[in-house]
């Protein structure tokens, strides 16, 4: 009996503009539209959020952005900008088609130890309370709710985790 290896994750850095990010980073805001409004996205509704919302500063000295392969496959991503001392977590995206297989953990595991590596002392996030999945994949990996430090207009939990 043969067994198939699963495949496995690995993560690199991107600059937002390069098109593997700009399609990764597309599909994630697709998704909160549709969240968000509970209905396909209308013409136009995601390049406005994309307007809105952009990932330009999720590149050196301010951020970083981290793209998740499982094998071959494009799969995810996450971001990072940098804070006096702390690093704020963002765009954390597993595509449908990848999701349950680890991805999280290992964006996760990644941000993190990239944020250490930097200088952070902790990882805080903002997130919408319909987005229960990524609220319990911080939950189960030792983030905790805090009283909200920031104000957007879409943040209803925040997150910390102490990595220090």
């Amino acid at each position: 009996m043969t067994t198939t290896a699963r495949p496995t994750w690995t993560i690199s850095a991107s600059r937002p503009d390069q098109p593997d990010a700009v399609l990764l980073l597309r599909e994630y805001m697709t998704e909160m539209v549709v969240r968000y409004h509970r209905r396909p996205a209308l013409p136009g509704e995601v390049d406005e959020a994309l307007a809105e919302m952009p990932s330009d500063d999720l590149a050196h000295p301010d951020g970083l952005l981290l793209l998740a392969h499982h094998g071959d496959d494009l799969a995810g991503c996450a971001g990072l900008r940098w804070h006096s001392g702390w690093a704020e977590l963002t765009r954390v995206f597993v595509r449908p088609a990848h999701r349950g297989a680890g991805g999280g953990a290992a964006l996760l595991a990644a941000v993190e130890q990239r944020a250490t590596a930097a200088g952070a002392d902790r990882i805080r996030l903002d997130t919408r309370a319909d987005l229960v999945e990524a609220r319990a994949l911080y939950a189960r990996h030792g983030y905790a709710e805090i009283p909200a430090y920031s104000q957007g207009p879409y943040a209803e939990h925040w997150f910390e985790k102490r990595l220090s």
